[in-house]
C-alpha cells in the first residue's frame, strides 16, 4: 500500500527531499510552497518548477481556511515540512493521519527557529547538519527521528554550508523513508532546555563591530556572506559591505584601536587582539572596491577603524 504525504517545502532542501519522496515511490497529492518574493533575488531550487516537473499539484495558499478544506479531503498519513517558512499550526497538524515532520537545518536542540545555519557560522561552530524530528504546536521541539552532522570549515560561507545542509537533510530522509511507512523508525525525545532558540536574522545583525576579534568578524562575514545581505562596517567615514575575509594569524601586539593597513600586499585589518584579517572582496554604495588601487593607498595612508 503507498503511503501518502502532503509537502510543504521551499529552498534546496525542499526541492532535494521532495524528489527523495518520489524517488521512493510515496504518494504525493500535493506540494505546498511560496509565492515567489519580489524583494527577494533567489538563489535556490524552485520548489514550485520541481513540483511542476513532476506532475504534482501545486498550491500557494493566501489563506488557512482553503489549506485546511483541501488537507481534510486528501487524507494525507504524513505530512512534511521542508524549509517551508511558516510554522504549521495545530489545526493544520491535526490533518496527518500519522505523523507531521521537520527538517530542520542544524543538530537540535542546538540552533532551533530561524536561520540556523547562519547563526552557526556567525557563532563560530565547527560542525552543524540536519535533524528530522517531529512538529508539534511549539517550533523545532518535538522528537527526534535521525540527523547528520556535516563539518563548518574555517573558511566555509553560509552558502557553502547550506549546500552541506541539503545533502545531510536528503540522506537523512532517505534512509528513514521505510522505517516511517512500517510505523518502525525511532523516535527520542528533544530535550530543549538545552540549546538555544534563534530568532529571525535582519540586515542589521550583518553590522561589524571593530573591537571584536579577527575570528569573531571572520565568522560574520562568513555567516553573511552573498547571496545574504552581507556584513557592513564604516571605513573612514564610508560604509564598507565586507562579503570575503580571510584570516592572517597574530600580525602585531594587541592595540587599543583595530587599522586598516596594507600587510603583505593586502588589504589587512589589524584586529584588536593584534590577529590580521584579510580583505578580499568589498563594495561601498558606489560599487565594488578596487582592493590593489586600495592598498597603494593605505600604504601612505592607513585607516582607524574607532
Amino acid at each position: 500500500m503507498t503511503t501518502r504525504a502532503v509537502v510543504f517545502a521551499y529552498h534546496d532542501v525542499g526541492d532535494r527531499c521532495l524528489r527523495a519522496l518520489v524517488s521512493q515511490r510515496w504518494d504525493i497529492p500535493l506540494v505546498v510552497t511560496h509565492a515567489p518574493d519580489p524583494a527577494e533575488k533567489p538563489w535556490f531550487a524552485n520548489v514550485a518548477e520541481t513540483a511542476a516537473s513532476l506532475g504534482i499539484p501545486l498550491l500557494m495558499p493566501d489563506k488557512q481556511e482553503s489549506l485546511e478544506r483541501v488537507l481534510a479531503q486528501l487524507k494525507p498519513d504524513f505530512l512534511f515540512s521542508f524549509y517551508y517558512r511558516n510554522l504549521l499550526g495545530e489545526s493544520v497538524l491535526r490533518h496527518a493521519g500519522r505523523a507531521a515532520l521537520n527538517m530542520h537545518g542544524s543538530l537540535l536542540p542546538r540552533y532551533r527557529g530561524r536561520a540556523p545555519v547562519n547563526w552557526a557560522i556567525a557563532n563560530g561552530e565547527t560542525v552543524t547538519g540536519a535533524t528530522l524530528h517531529h512538529m508539534v504546536a511549539r517550533a523545532d521541539a518535538g522528537d527526534i527521528v535521525d540527523q547528520l552532522s556535516v563539518p563548518i570549515l574555517q573558511d566555509d560561507d553560509a552558502r557553502a554550508v547550506m549546500a552541506k545542509v541539503t545533502v545531510a537533510a536528503e540522506i537523512v530522509l532517505t534512509r528513514n523513508l521505510e522505517a516511517l511507512a512500517a510505523g518502525t523508525a525511532p523516535r527520542r525525545t528533544q530535550d530543549t532546555t538545552k540549546g538555544e532558540y534563534c530568532g529571525r536574522r535582519t540586515p542589521e545583525d550583518g553590522r561589524i563591530n571593530w573591537a571584536l576579534s579577527a575570528q569573531r568578524i571572520h565568522d560574520l562575514v562568513r555567516a553573511v556572506a552573498p547571496p545574504y545581505p552581507g556584513a557592513f562596517g564604516d571605513v573612514g567615514g564610508t560604509r564598507w559591505w565586507i562579503y570575503k575575509t580571510r584570516r592572517s594569524g597574530p600580525v602585531a601586539e594587541p592595540r587599543s584601536k583595530p587599522q586598516l593597513c596594507v600587510r603583505g600586499a593586502a588589504c589587512t585589518v589589524i584586529c584588536q587582539d593584534g590577529e590580521g584579517l584579510q580583505i578580499l572582496s568589498a563594495a561601498t554604495a558606489e560599487g565594488p572596491i578596487n582592493l590593489r588601487t586600495m592598498v597603494r593607498e593605505l600604504e601612505t595612508r592607513p585607516v582607524f577603524l574607532l
